[in-house]
């Protein structure tokens, strides 16, 4: 059964025609992929260097950034061989890994963001319990969570499409997703009732504590003076731009499957390659400008390399 599943490969049937504009491809691609690594790793270094950033806030920024690089980098490496390749294609245990390492981190990126809105819920709103609360333990056991309780509830799944029959070898997409369940002979119910499970609890139940938490929280800076909003604003802002541009595009991926079939296949890549390309990118940016402190070192650091 293992040597079967191993050797199982599937085509991927979401790229237009590459053999003409592969090496333009593959070039832009990777410019794209090291100005991700670049961004992401340059807010990541100087919240880890600078001790004024060593807060709960800034250290869920750096931790979401880094889920930022683990997503891309789960993405692009194949994909640079599929540019490269006459033939995409991948195998289905490879397919089911990369299935589950993108939806994990989808997860713990929700994750994150409610960890976030927590902090700054008991920043504005507890402030002179906000040490007592946010202890260093507390943080490393919001971010432990964020990752594994994805990692944990993603694993059934995945595990459970390793041993099914599959009657279909052609994936609708560049890369692996919730498309590799169309590809089963029979439909499973009991895993469509576990993904909806899943989903409740790694991205809707997530959502719904963000937004009773912001809500709080601008009813209460609401009510308070100028000073307080403008903190509540400067720093609840970007989190919130970011999980709105994040659950776009998660209810895409969510609804691809069933809507796929209507798009036209260069329509289909195209919205693809924005997962891919806008969001990894959108993080760094909404965080390097948005965020005053973050934004005081970048312009130092940047001020600095051109005056060396």
């Amino acid at each position: 059964m293992d040597d079967e599943f191993n050797a199982t490969f599937l085509t991927l049937d979401g790229y237009v025609e590459l053999h003409k504009y592969r090496y333009l491809y593959f070039v832009v691609m990777c410019a794209v992929y090291i100005l991700i690594i670049c961004s992401n790793s340059t807010i990541i270094f100087l919240i880890w260097i600078h001790q004024n950033l060593h807060e709960p806030m800034y250290i869920f920024i750096a931790a979401l950034l880094l889920n930022s690089v683990l997503y891309s980098t789960n993405i692009y490496p194949k994909l640079f061989i599929d540019f490269l390749s006459d033939q995409q294609i991948v195998s289905y245990s490879a397919c089911l890994f990369q299935c589950f390492l993108y939806y994990s981190l989808n997860g713990a990126e929700f994750l994150l963001l409610a960890a976030m809105a927590y902090d700054r819920y008991v920043s504005i709103c507890k402030p002179l319990q906000y040490q007592t609360i946010m202890r260093k333990t507390i943080v490393r056991i919001f971010l432990g969570l964020a990752w594994l309780v994805p990692a944990c509830q993603i694993t059934v799944p995945i595990a459970l499409s390793a041993n099914t029959k599959l009657c279909n070898f052609t994936l609708k997409g560049i890369f692996c997703n919730n498309s590799i369940y169309k590809l089963h002979c029979v439909s499973s119910r009991a895993l469509s009732v576990y993904g909806v499970i899943v989903l409740l609890n790694v991205t809707i139940f997530p959502v719904i504590f963000i937004c009773f938490t912001y809500t709080k929280i601008f009813i209460i800076t609401y009510q308070s003076c100028g000073e307080v909003r403008k903190k509540a604003a400067q720093t609840c802002l970007p989190h919130l731009l970011v999980l709105i541009n994040f659950s776009f595009l998660v209810t895409y991926d969510v609804t691809v499957v069933k809507l796929e079939s209507d798009f036209p296949k260069t329509v289909h890549l195209i919205m693809t390659l924005q997962v891919i390309l806008y969001h990894p990118l959108f993080n760094p940016i909404i965080y390097g400008l948005k965020m005053k402190e973050i934004s005081i070192h970048i312009k130092r650091l940047f001020c600095q390399d051109k005056l060396n």
